[in-house]
């Protein structure tokens, strides 16, 4: 396995981290092109929990990032200090990154994500303590959720670290009390998306396509 590209992201990259918080780490690699070669292919994720890690393959990340999955997107976007592990092939992949947005993907992915943790919000058990943390953590994710995306439909630029990060865990603590309060946040962020904004129609898959052999070329003989 040859690590691309690494760096934290989660709570830590979006400046929501606390003491208790894990870091969480997220990366890419390229598998030896060889591997690809027989009746298997090569496993596309790897998930450890010591440390927590994911990593894709090269090629499931491009297909996630050309659908604008956030939790995906956000490793070619991240500050410069919370980057681990940068290649050449590491670098050229953040210099395209724009290529992977579309509006489409971009709202169907963070209105969609926001709108499965006010699912979760909406059905947790309000006597649970644990169930109470879950939803607090649901509204956070929420709140996060449509303000990137928002910022990212109208300017065309994913914004990792929150700009006030205090102000969405209050918001979140308050949505955590009060779920029917994040109605108008998502009926508001839906009218904002419908709205023109920065991105094109469609994603420009051809940056994608010419780093991904790229990949394959570099790493077609085994070091």
């Amino acid at each position: 396995m040859h690590v691309l590209l690494s760096g934290v992201v989660g709570s830590t990259a979006y400046g929501l981290a606390h003491a208790d918080s894990d870091v969480d780490r997220l990366g890419l690699f390229a598998a030896p092109t060889v591997e690809f070669h027989g009746l298997h292919r090569p496993a596309e994720s790897h998930v450890s929990t010591a440390p927590d890690r994911t990593l894709h393959e090269a090629a499931k990340w491009c297909r996630l990032a050309l659908s604008c999955n956030p939790t995906a997107s956000e490793l070619v976007w991240l500050p410069e200090d919370l980057y681990e592990v940068r290649t050449p092939l590491g670098d050229e992949l953040i210099a395209i990154r724009r290529s992977f947005l579309s509006a489409r993907a971009v709202r169907n992915s963070y209105l969609g994500y926001a709108t499965q943790q006010f699912r979760k919000l909406t059905t947790r058990d309000p006597g649970d303590p644990r169930s109470r943390a879950q939803g607090a953590k649901n509204a956070r994710h929420l709140v996060r959720l449509l303000e990137q995306g928002l910022a990212l439909h109208e300017t065309g630029e994913v914004t990792v670290r929150l700009a006030e990060p205090e102000r969405v865990r209050e918001l979140g603590e308050h949505l955590a009390e009060n779920p029917a309060d994040a109605t108008p946040l998502l009926a508001d962020a839906e009218q904002r998306f419908d709205r023109p904004g920065a991105l094109p129609d469609a994603p420009d898959e051809a940056p994608a396509e010419a780093w991904l052999r790229a990949v394959r070329a570099t790493h077609l003989t085994p070091a």
